[in-house]
């Protein structure tokens, strides 16, 4: 068995590296006779060497010496001649060669930070052959202080362990901790008198103190160790003590060879960071408000901190910088919080290459994916990418874990959507938790529209950051009849008249093209881009058609080899099936964007669009909240989305997508208008952004029920007084007054508390004047099933009713358990497809129906259009027939025939499969806390995976990839990349040439994101091994 381990010494930008090697050799007990080190017991060493290290090769102090020998005098009482301290694994001492590279490697990075301090620092060179550099200290007491916090300062610790500790410390003196932007400097220098010859001398009294190589302290350590009592028997801890030994070595070293990173270039950050951000983002300088924002003293000071800047300023660039600050510099673990799957994978793909770059690991927190609690890594720190709710759970579990303090940074983007009903509650209970629980986390809120920044800013303790910056300068204007009109909110009409439309528009197109849409596109495309926002998903289509219809040829000959490749993609995402309505406008260059498509499809239309293969998108408001695609023309079809008036914030979002920085010096918003709605638009873009409540009392009150539970869950509260302490700590208590009209908060509280008891959630200690409170085993599994309170009675039932007559030949049964309930609402069954696919299924599955409440006669009657008189539920029945949808996807994964069968939208199976994979996870975390489910545990956790990503087995390892969609995984594996492995270790030039349509960029992505993923599977097995490895603390000893 051999092992290595790679010591790495970074300074300056420069990487030096050394190699440990632990060699197994035969388990035979042999002679050490020939590795006579430093190490060996006094009887052991020859007369001849005297009590001198042999391979020393840096002069030491007497004292020092002194100290070695009295060392060797005190432990070798403890040192057995015949016992091998070691067992069987060579010392790591009798690497010579080893050493030899550390003692020259420390000797260079002494040298280093001598020219560094000197040259850059100091006006006045020491004239002195060995100047006294343990003079020189840290910037402030407390980075020291920081330092040793950061260390393993533990008072359990191994005797060598707390010797090398506090030598490293020692060491670590004079160098500045790598905290905010300051760097190590000379605070003092020794007393000097002059002599008459001019030269400069130290005062008497003032003696250079040698700094010793890390060897020595390597060697010190293990001698410690090696003389240390222990209750244990040493043949039981022997190969442990070696790698334990070389762990805290290791360690120690990285703790003191961190403190001399080039920390000061990039905002505290090294070098190598500015470098990577110009190479992967193609960014070589920030823009002055993100270096404004940096350098705020909330920053420096690491308190919370909330900044707001119109969409596509750059806001994301900054958290980024402030993640890698604490990953890197503070050591601590990070929390980026993202409102979309989508955006959570995309940001994923990006900063993996950051991760293998700079040695911390990108972890994803969307859908099922995500490990709670996560993976404790020893020796690397960690990003999570989730989205709101997975946030939640994994704080959660952090907190239950007592592991939060771990994480030093949360990011939350869109820090307005806390005012986004249930979504919104969630963000509050994450945050509320956070605050609560870790006072040494920092929390960093952005957002492009905050209205009521106050209230936020009580709530997190937060400072204020604003700017009105764009890169692109934005013009708003409005179109009424075929006049354009220009917002000036400054005016008193609001409006100022521009210019009119010049386009000829015959009696027959003026007819369909009322609004006169085809003249305001036609005025950018095909040369620029475009984004139309439609109020609903089919206007979307029609608009889009509309503007084919009346386009001009030439629109064809535009890049028409590259619609041709897109249209390829399309069909191939599609098993050979494609869209008929892109099949019309993808060759004009437009395409339509909206939740019916794949997330496939999506994504190559998004592709396509930034690549400027396409140059008009129609799409819905879902797409200003997502990702970012910007244009040069930007038009609101109507002021409405569905059948609700805009907000402030919405429009702001929609229009601020105009304007493309680096490409467009201006961008233009047109909002389409009628008479009617002249008042209100007015309004709309001179009006304040809208506040933004607590929801904790939205939907009569379930985000505060289940803050409560959970809070008490995770033993933060134990009695109704800590449950009010905690409350007062909530944005809800902060907006109390506006949100809590009729009862005081208090009041609500004590209520939630009463309602919980009822709902058998929790208890009350029955001992008197104790009242502590207790949850019980359903409130426990609720909520780290994170299930709705209002359905978590209903799925008790449920899945006890399926215990009784589980049926297991099918998926049917099971499928059925995990349907989301509030899915339901979303879709009503056609009674004739219901009957059709209901004669299909087998006899197992049909009595499978009847047990849950579903008979064959029921469906044939509906279909028939005849009245039932018996009552059955309507949420059993519809909740069935999603299951027969679900049942179809699985059985075909192919969305395509499934949703001509069942006649749904593609893109609604996609969500109801997600949304079905996502409850499914749920569910099996709640049976996992109840003991009569157990059976559940084995059956969900399969289908939770086939759910996920509905494709054939050989697949899945390649969709773990973060971005790797059906389509892509089907070309890798089909060009030989079968495994997670193969993908990690491909080479990007090779993928580009075996895999069609696929881009430099994209595949440098796709292996660093693999290379991430197989990282984070190898330690979290390494996690186990440790965890079997690792000897009881209860071990019984005589």
């Amino acid at each position: 068995m051999a092992g290595m381990l790679r010591l790495g010494v970074r300074q300056s930008g420069l990487t030096m590296s050394a190699e440990i090697k632990v060699k197994r050799v035969s388990s035979r007990k042999r002679s050490r006779d020939g590795l006579r080190s430093h190490l060996t017991p006094i009887r052991k060493i020859p007369s001849s060497s005297g009590q001198q290290c042999p391979d020393s090769s840096t002069a030491e102090m007497e004292h020092p010496r002194a100290m070695d020998q009295s060392m060797h005098a005190k432990f070798s009482e403890y040192c057995s001649d015949t016992e091998d301290l070691f067992g069987d694994y060579d010392s790591i001492v009798g690497d010579s060669s080893f050493l030899a590279k550390l003692d020259r490697e420390e000797q260079n990075m002494r040298r280093h930070d001598i020219d560094h301090a000197t040259s850059n620092r100091c006006p006045v060179v020491l004239q002195h052959e060995n100047p006294d550099f343990t003079s020189l200290k840290s910037s402030t007491d407390k980075c020291l202080k920081k330092s040793r916090d950061y260390s393993m300062t533990d008072s359990n610790l191994e005797g060598s362990q707390l010797a090398f500790q506090q030598d490293a410390l020692q060491t670590a003196e004079w160098i500045c901790c790598p905290d905010g932007d300051k760097t190590s400097k000379p605070m003092r220098r020794p007393e000097s008198v002059s002599t008459e010859d001019g030269n400069e001398r130290h005062n008497a009294g003032v003696v250079p103190k040698a700094r010793k190589s890390m060897s020595d302290h390597l060697k010190r350590a293990m001698l410690v160790n090696a003389a240390a009592p222990s209750s244990v028997s040493r043949t039981a801890v022997q190969k442990e003590a070696v790698v334990t030994e070389i762990s805290v070595a290791m360690q120690a070293m990285e703790s003191v060879s961190m403190e001399t990173m080039d920390l000061e270039p990039f905002f505290g950050l090294p070098t190598k960071v500015k470098a990577l951000i110009c190479n992967l983002k193609g960014i070589k300088d920030l823009y002055e408000w993100q270096k404004n924002c940096l350098n705020l003293d909330s920053v420096q000071q690491r308190k919370n901190l909330i900044y707001s800047l119109p969409t596509s300023g750059g806001k994301t660039l900054v958290a980024e910088i402030l993640i890698l600050k604490e990953l890197l510099c503070r050591k601590r673990d990070a929390l980026f919080i993202l409102p979309y799957i989508s955006l959570v994978q995309e940001k994923v793909r990006g900063l993996a290459s950051f991760g293998l770059e700079l040695d911390f690991m990108v972890e994803e927190y969307a859908g099922n994916k995500g490990r709670f609690p996560p993976v404790k890594r020893r020796g690397k720190r960690s990003l999570y990418i989730a989205t709101i709710e997975k946030a939640h759970s994994l704080v959660n579990s952090l907190i239950e874990a007592n592991r939060l303090d771990n994480v030093g940074l949360v990011v939350v983007d869109e820090l307005h959507m806390l005012g986004d009903g249930s979504r919104g509650a969630i963000i509050e209970m994450t945050l509320a938790k956070v605050l609560y629980i870790s006072k040494s986390t920092q929390i960093i809120g952005m957002s492009a529209t905050l209205g009521n920044v106050q209230d936020l800013q009580r709530f997190l303790s937060a400072d204020n950051y604003t700017n009105d910056f764009r890169p692109v300068e934005l013009k708003e204007y409005v179109k009424l009849k075929d006049s354009i009109y220009e917002v000036d909110p400054k005016e008193e009409e609001c409006f100022r008249f521009s210019r009119l439309l010049n386009f000829k528009y015959s009696s027959a197109m003026q007819k369909i093209d009322q609004d006169h849409i085809v003249a305001l596109v036609t005025e950018v495309i095909p040369s620029q881009s475009c984004l139309v926002f439609c109020p609903t998903k089919k206007n979307c289509e029609n608009v889009a058609g509309m503007i084919c219809k009346y386009l001009k040829q030439d629109f064809i000959q535009h890049k028409q080899a590259e619609k041709a490749v897109l249209l390829g993609d399309l069909r191939s995402s599609g098993n050979g099936s494609l869209c008929p309505v892109l099949k019309k406008m993808v060759p004009y260059g437009l395409a339509y964007h909206h939740s019916g498509l794949t997330s496939e499809e999506r994504k190559l239309v998004e592709e396509a669009y930034s690549a400027g293969v396409l140059c008009l998108l129609t799409c819905t408001s879902t797409l200003a909240a997502g990702i970012n695609l910007p244009a040069r023309r930007v038009i609101l079809r109507s002021p409405y989305m569905a059948v609700d008036f805009l907000k402030r914030s919405q429009y702001k979002q929609m229009v601020g997508r105009a304007g493309r920085a680096g490409i467009d010096t201006h961008g233009e918003s047109i909002l389409i208008l009628q008479d009617k709605d002249k008042v209100m638009v007015k309004k709309l873009v001179s009006a304040p952004i809208e506040i933004c409540k607590s929801n904790l009392m939205h939907d009569n009150g379930k985000g505060i029920l289940s803050l409560i539970l959970s809070i008490i869950g995770l033993n933060i509260t134990n009695s109704l007084e800590q449950v009010r302490d905690f409350m007062d700590g909530t944005l809800l208590s902060v907006q109390e007054k506006q949100v809590c009209l009729e009862r005081s908060l208090w009041e609500v509280t004590q209520e939630c508390v009463e309602l919980l008891k009822v709902k058998g959630l929790i208890t009350v200690s029955t001992e008197p004047h104790d009242g502590t409170l207790h949850v019980t085993k359903l409130g426990r599994a609720t909520y780290k099933g994170s299930v709705d309170l209002t359905y978590c009675d209903v799925l008790y039932r449920d899945l006890s009713k399926g215990l009784e007559s589980l049926m297991l030949d099918s998926f049917l049964h099971l499928v059925y358990l995990v349907t989301p309930y509030d899915m339901v609402s979303q879709c009503k069954p056609d009674w004739m497809i219901y009957f059709r696919q209901f004669t299909m299924l087998s006899a197992a599955e049909q009595k499978m129906c009847a047990a849950v409440g579903v008979s064959e006669s029921f469906v044939a009657r509906k279909a028939a259009g005849q009245n039932m008189k018996k009552n059955v539920d309507p949420v059993v029945v519809s909740r069935l027939y999603l299951a027969l949808v679900l049942l179809s996807a699985l059985k075909e994964t192919d969305l395509w025939s499934v949703a001509d069968r069942f006649l749904l939208s593609r893109g609604f199976i996609q969500t109801l499969l997600s949304s079905s994979s996502a409850f499914c996870s749920c569910v099996l975390h709640f049976t996992e806390e109840l003991e009569e489910f157990w059976p559940f545990n084995a059956l969900l956790t399969e289908l939770t995976r086939r759910l996920t990503y509905c494709v054939k087995a050989e697949l899945i390892p390649l969709m773990e990839v973060a971005g790797v969609m059906e389509g892509r995984a089907k070309q890798l594996y089909n060009a030989g990349y079968k495994t997670l492995a193969h993908l990690a270790n491909a080479d990007p030039n090779v993928l580009v040439k075996t895999v069609e349509n696929l881009f430099k960029k994209q595949a440098n992505q796709i292996v660093a994101s693999a290379k991430m993923l197989l990282n984070e599977k190898a330690d979290a097995l390494q996690e186990e091994v440790d965890d079997l490895l690792m000897m009881p603390l209860d071990l019984p000893s005589l």
